[in-house]
């Protein structure tokens, strides 16, 4: 067995013990993700949808988290980890394009500084990606933490 598929039967056993533990039933599916160099794990269960996602999406950036250090503990390499559980990563991902351009057209048509509050890092970066395709705009983080925001300003 290569150490690629070593590691995918590693991390789906992990996946599955802790779905277990949890007392979720699911059905998985463990593929590399080249793009990302990672694993990606794609959960989808008929009930626990809302449970395995959490708020804001807390619960899987957590379960993420968790089989990371368990790769990791395991393997003995670190392997960035991605969970997706009912399409989540897409539907998020659309509405934040959708928020991008909404908000970049409100920079644009006001000349003011559109600021995105509450945002995590991985949000921040699809609309950052999103809109430097718009040569209108410009966009910047500011502040630190917690206080962290992204800004859209017009050219």
């Amino acid at each position: 067995m290569t150490k690629a598929k070593d590691g995918k039967k590693i991390l789906e056993e992990s996946v599955k013990s802790l779905l277990e533990n949890l007392l979720v039933k699911a059905e998985i599916e463990i593929t590399e993700d080249q793009e990302n160099d990672a694993l990606r794990v794609d959960i989808s269960s008929d009930k626990e949808t809302g449970l395995l996602i959490g708020k804001r999406g807390e619960t899987l950036f957590s379960l993420q988290y968790i089989l990371g250090l368990i790769y990791k503990q395991k393997t003995g390499e670190w392997k960035r980890i991605i969970i997706n559980v009912g399409d989540y990563r897409e539907k998020q991902e659309d509405y934040l394009r959708g928020l991008a351009q909404q908000t970049a057209q409100r920079a644009m048509e006001t000349g003011e500084p559109q600021s995105l509050y509450n945002l995590t890092p991985a949000q921040r970066r699809v609309i950052h990606i999103t809109l430097s395709e718009v040569p209108e705009v410009i966009t910047e983080s500011q502040g630190e933490g917690q206080d962290r925001c992204l800004v859209v300003k017009k050219k």
